[in-house]
């Protein structure tokens, strides 16, 4: 029997909506109207993006990251440390969980694929070798692309095809910085483990001007699409970069950082709500 306590806070349920959120917002721009919603498979995938596919992403993760995690205070007491023992259950458990909705995905929407093939590539090698894209300062947050696959998967489901490609690099440069300003409270327990990321290359300083200049950048590419939300979603990223330069000159970052996830989905709550009141309402 599986350990469901322990694979569920493998899977970060705070971080749930990074995928989980993506995938909705993607429905709900590909949709036509509000009938497209009622097919069922459509659900089906929604259960995949919540916790199954979590459990892949950070389940990787941290099988591949043990030397790393238990020198990390935040993995300590704030995540979980995955021990050499316990990563062969755990890589069995996510195959499990990840090949039926394969399987469907390539059964029903086989045009939706390549979407869905590069979520799990990117996933996988983000830290799996031989490509361990987070041991390779700037690669580490390119692999943070990621995080758009679902989006754009829910898009091809619905509108058969793929999303607006001046959208999907807005959104890869949001990754890019979400992925930079989560390395720089790990720099101390990385150095320390001889791991390379962006942000133990730049420092903290230089991580957090790398991610407000993606911030900003993303705002400008989408603001074709989303217009004031865009403007205003920017600028409240930038203020958080900002601010962070204080919390890491007093010592802060990490208590600041605890509020990242609620920030994220709240700009994700408010883009679906001004994509769906434009598009259905």
């Amino acid at each position: 029997m599986p350990d469901l306590r322990f694979l569920l806070k493998v899977s970060r349920p705070r971080f749930w909506f990074y995928v989980f959120g993506p995938y909705i917002v993607g429905l709900i721009a590909g949709a036509a109207s509000r009938d497209d919603f009622l097919d069922w498979r459509l659900a089906l995938f929604a259960l995949y993006f919540l916790f199954p596919a979590n459990l892949l992403i950070y389940g990787v993760n941290d099988i591949f990251d043990y030397e790393t995690d238990k020198l990390n205070e935040k993995k300590t007491s704030y995540e979980a440390v995955v021990t050499p023992d316990r990563r062969r259950g755990l890589a069995m458990w996510i195959l499990i969980l990840t090949s039926p909705f394969v399987a469907a995905a390539a059964f029903y929407f086989p045009s939706a694929m390549p979407s869905l093939l590069a979520f799990l590539l990117f996933s996988i090698f983000y830290s799996a070798p031989p490509i361990r894209a987070k041991a390779v300062p700037f690669l580490d947050s390119a692999f943070n692309v990621l995080y758009i696959f679902p989006g754009a998967f829910g898009y091809q489901l619905l509108a058969g095809t793929f999303p607006p490609v001046r959208l999907m690099l807005a959104a890869r440069l949001w990754t890019a910085a979400m992925h930079a300003y989560s390395a720089i409270p790990d720099i101390e327990a990385d150095r320390d483990a001889n791991l390379n990321t962006i942000a133990t290359f730049c420092g903290p300083f230089g991580a957090l001007a790398i991610c407000g200049f993606l911030y900003a950048a993303a705002a400008i590419i989408s603001f074709e699409y989303l217009g004031f939300v865009s403007v205003s979603l920017g600028f409240a990223y930038v203020l958080l970069m900002l601010a962070s330069v204080r919390s890491v000159r007093t010592d802060r970052l990490f208590k600041l950082y605890r509020s990242f996830p609620l920030i994220n989905i709240i700009a994700g709550f408010i883009i679906f709500w001004d994509i769906a009141l434009l598009k259905l309402f």
